[in-house]
């Protein structure tokens, strides 16, 4: 800018200027003089920098332009890096995304993207972050995307790339394609940390929304975080006052809270030993500010997944202490994470009582100078709530609202009526609390609370006449909008129950409520005039005095009123009560239906950036994951356990038409395309079978191998366990990076597989990983688990083979006499005890002999026993089936028809259920390829 005498000149005289008059008349000059030129044209590359960087500077001083604009776009075309900079300048500050010349500069942008320029590549990133909407992000998302994952990309183009596609997705979820997933997890083990940390943020964001997509990130955020946590893999750039990348660390803590605990033993290792490190850096507090605040934002973030894995209850009696003491710190920051981590602890912990000890402190934090800290401890005392503390929290939180800050008070009066409601042991003190609550709350009152009071009253005879008596007195003196509403419905359809209280008769609770119809709203009048047309057919000693108001409304100027009133004066005015006593008959109880309390609360704390994987509320309300999730955004559905079971049968009468809707729970329905699971057995691999099928009865061998990459297998089975191990060997002559396993089990829960180890992210050229795996049979299963292989070389490469583990791998040959086998396959029966089928071998060069049969028979692990059935030719076979509870016994009877190429398989077992899965298992095998060659491999 300093060659630009001219800009620094302007910039110059505007700093100069005295006045604000004086500062207008140089810039409208100097606006008249831009315009000019742009006019006339033959500008040279430097003079339109010049003047676009003038009308810059006009306009971030705040001053409209609304000429140049097409100067400046044509800027970003130039050659000269200086003149295209100041073009995106331009283009970022004057446009947006709605902007009618944006869609000439797309062109331009696509075309630095696809530059081998990386600050050109940078320049347009910028311009697509800062300025792109739903139409520039669909046409250059995949310009993105392969900046993001191209192998001669640098790692500052990965970074912007990153955070460019995040921005995208942000505005237009749609942009991020389903087929980058893959791709976008792998990026998480770059070597470069900057690239980790953008790419992280990337991910935590699509893992939130599409959280089946992207499961592979959490094995690889739960190594990573142990590289630099345990190990220390990290550049001293990103050593933040000793604490190493710490911005990564909470992130990467975070997204392991978006999925539930995993159940594989070796991650959860790898998590619990990170966590460990972390937990005992942080009992020594650093003298240093920074290094002590870093320190604490890493500790909490672990707290919390501590919270959510909740394995080990003596470490959460730990966190319970320590938190304690973070929640009296001097510093605010502290005492709001403190208490924040204390309300996830009340939403995850089997028991309140760590939490219970600190109840005078959170009760102080309402007090606090800070509102954030108010608020949070408004969240922990709520979330802290049961049948014992209820009544000191709720009295105080009431004794606190009458000085409460207005920005929180509707929340905590939602509170305070749901804890209420919830933990009322005694059915007449939740009528008190709650009337006092709506004497008290005043405006801040939401309809959903009153509403709800009326539900509860109107569904429990028990606190009719008792609700009914309080609200008179309440309405004989000054009090809000609200219960005068609650007043007006409640005597309407009870107040004959107290009417020969002393204080409490007809006339007198007349008005009570005639009083407040001039103070009170529109509706609240109409609610009263149909109280008053109850009350014509309940006590009609006053009929006089009602028929009085009804006149008077009959000529109101609201249309409302004024109908209302005329047609409750005609019913009064028959010449019989009939019509009357129908239409005025009692309430019926309201259907039982969600708490629209709740909604109105979780809708009130939704709406943030990062959707927490639990809310504000005890365990009860944590309990479902999906039904947590869904909160976030639509509100909670759980139904309210009221303080007395309502009725369930009740007279039929008219709804009041200004009355209490019918309160409905928000609609759950989801309706999303459900995410490819790339590591299912419907994306196999070409040629996935060849080694499949030679490893079928084989306990070692090659499963897969290709010119880059070969997988091989060993494994050893005893009873009802296995052990597989996997080998990978990098065949090519450079290293691979990134790599990754997925098991996907279609058998589960009858087959469990656990990780005893994970390979190497990285294998060196003509190097190799391995990769130890356990499955334990819980009950029979026909369907083998596949696995995804995934790595970086150069582009991603990626697999997903089917793994050869069956039942027949948990089968042990038993040997019985001719007389046993008849008498226990006599004993066994038929029913659901026996499969059978009859099938034909078909396909061209596909045969069957004795040979062949005998082998297959062999492979399945069925002791043959020979001389048992009259036919020689007829295969009879004895096994034990092993898992998890027992053994069981299997029968086998195979008569092949070799001439027509057929078999006839009967097995019989002990258990239901074992034999189909044992026939269905055999047969797919005896007509998959019965070729010799194809079958067994020695």
């Amino acid at each position: 800018m300093s060659s630009m005498k001219g800009l620094v000149q302007f910039i110059a005289d505007l700093r100069n200027a005295r006045a604000r008059e004086l500062e207008e008349k140089r810039i409208n000059k100097e606006l008249a003089n831009i315009r000019q030129k742009f006019k006339e044209g033959g500008l040279n590359g430097y003079q339109k920098k010049k003047y676009v960087c003038k009308l810059l500077y006009v306009y971030i001083q705040g001053y409209d332009v609304d000429f140049g604009h097409l100067e400046a776009v044509n800027l970003i075309s130039a050659r000269n890096y200086s003149e295209k900079q100041i073009g995106y300048l331009a283009v970022t500050l004057f446009l947006h995304e709605q902007h009618e010349l944006l869609h000439l500069v797309v062109n331009s942008i696509r075309k630095d993207l696809l530059d081998h320029n990386e600050l050109n590549n940078c320049l347009a990133l910028h311009a697509v972050a800062n300025v792109g909407g739903r139409e520039m992000g669909e046409a250059l998302s995949a310009d993105v995307h392969r900046l993001l994952i191209s192998p001669t990309s640098k790692s500052f183009v990965k970074k912007k790339a990153a955070l460019t596609l995040l921005r995208l997705y942000r505005k237009h979820s749609g942009i991020v394609q389903q087929e980058w997933a893959e791709r976008i997890i792998a990026l998480m083990d770059d070597p470069d940390m900057g690239v980790t940390l953008s790419v992280t943020s990337l991910v935590m964001a699509l893992v939130q929304d599409k959280p089946d997509q992207y499961k592979g990130s959490y094995v690889k955020a739960a190594q990573r975080l142990k590289k630099i946590v345990v190990e220390n893999d990290v550049s001293t750039d990103y050593l933040y006052y000793r604490v190493p990348c710490p911005w990564l660390q909470v992130k990467l803590l975070r997204l392991l809270q978006y999925y539930p605990p995993s159940e594989d033993t070796h991650v959860r290792e790898i998590i619990r030993e990170s966590l460990q490190h972390i937990m005992d850096s942080a009992l020594d507090t650093p003298k240093n500010v920074q290094q002590n605040n870093a320190q604490n934002a890493v500790l909490f973030e672990a707290i919390n997944l501590l919270i959510h894995l909740d394995t080990e209850h003596a470490l959460m009696m730990h966190i319970s202490s320590r938190l304690g003491k973070f929640i009296q710190s001097r510093e605010t920051n502290v005492r709001y994470l403190g208490l924040d981590a204390m309300t996830h602890f009340a939403a995850r912990a089997e028991t309140l009582d760590p939490i219970k000890k600190h109840q005078n402190i959170i009760l102080g934090s309402l007090k606090d100078r800070d509102i954030s800290v108010r608020r949070k401890g408004l969240d922990l005392l709520y979330s802290m709530c049961d049948t014992t503390n209820a009544r000191p929290i709720v009295n105080e939180l009431l004794k606190y609202l009458q000085s409460a800050d207005y920005a929180i008070r509707e929340e905590m009066v939602l509170k305070v009526a749901i804890l209420a409601e919830k933990y009322a042991t005694d059915a007449q003190w939740y009528i008190d609390i709650s009337l006092k609550l709506l004497a008290m709350a005043g405006d801040h009152v939401s309809e959903e609370v009153w509403q709800r009071v009326v539900q509860i009253v109107t569904n429990n005879e028990e606190l009719q006449a008792y609700a009914a008596q309080h609200l008179l007195e309440y309405l004989k003196g000054n009090c809000h909008d609200s219960l005068v509403k609650t007043g007006s419905y409640i005597l309407g359809e009870f107040g004959h129950l107290i009417a020969d209280n002393k204080g409490s008769s007809p006339i007198e609770q007349f008005l009570a409520l005639q009083s407040k119809m001039l103070s009170c709203s529109d509706n609240t009048r109409a609610m009263i005039l149909s109280s008053f047309v109850k009350f014509v057919n309940l006590f009609p000693e006053i009929k006089p005095q009602l028929q009085h108001v009804f006149r008077l409304y009959s000529h109101s100027p609201d249309p409302e009123l004024q109908q209302r009133a005329f047609e409750y004066l005609s019913l009064a005015t028959l010449p019989t009560d009939d019509l009357l006593r129908t239409v005025c008959d009692e309430m019926p109880p309201f259907s039982e239906r969600a708490s629209v309390l709740l909604s109105r609360l979780h809708q009130k704390t939704a709406g943030t950036s990062d959707k927490r994987t639990w809310v504000v509320g005890g365990k009860d309300a944590n309990t479902d994951q999906k039904e947590v999730m869904l909160a976030q955004t639509t509100g909670l559905k759980r139904t309210f356990t009221t303080i007395v079971n309502g009725k369930t049968n009740g007279t039929s009468g008219t709804t009041q038409s200004a009355a209490v809707n019918d309160l409905v729970g928000l609609d759950m329905s989801v309706n999303a395309s459900p995410e490819p699971n790339l590591a299912s057995a419907a994306h196999l691999s070409p040629d996935w079978e060849v080694g499949y099928n030679k490893l079928y009865f084989g306990d070692d061998g090659v499963l897969f191998e290709d010119a880059q990459i070969q997988v091989g297998l060993r494994s050893e089975y005893r009873a009802h366990m296995g052990v597989v191990k996997m080998y990978f060997m990098n065949k090519s002559s450079f290293s691979i990076g990134s790599f990754t396993t997925t098991l996907d089990n279609r058998s589960a829960p009858n087959l469990k597989i656990d990780t005893k180890s994970l390979p190497e992210a990285s294998i060196p050229a003509a190097g190799q990983t391995q990769q130890t795996l356990f499955f334990e049979a819980y009950g029979p299963f026909s369907d083998a688990p596949t696995i995804r292989i995934s790595y970086l070389a150069g582009a991603l490469q990626a697999y997903t083979l089917q793994l050869p583990i069956l039942m027949h791998r948990y089968m042990d040959p038993s040997t019985l006499s001719a007389e046993d086998f008849f008498k226990r396959w006599r004993q066994i029966g038929g029913g659901p005890l026996e499969a059978q089928s009859t099938f034909a071998v078909s396909g061209k060069g596909r045969s069957i002999n004795e040979t062949f049969t005998q082998r297959m028979v062999d492979g399945f692990r069925w002791k043959i026993l020979n001389g048992i059935d009259p036919n020689p030719k007829n295969i009879v076979g004895c096994a034990v089936y092993q898992v998890e509870a027992g053994k069981t016994g299997c029968l086998l009877r195979l008569e092949p028809n070799y001439e027509k190429n057929m078999y006839r398989i009967t097995i019989r077992a002990t258990q239901e259920t074992i034999p189909q899965s044992l026939l269905r298992l055999m047969e797919r095998k005896l007509t998959q390829g019965t070729m010799m060659d194809d079958i067994y491999s020695g």
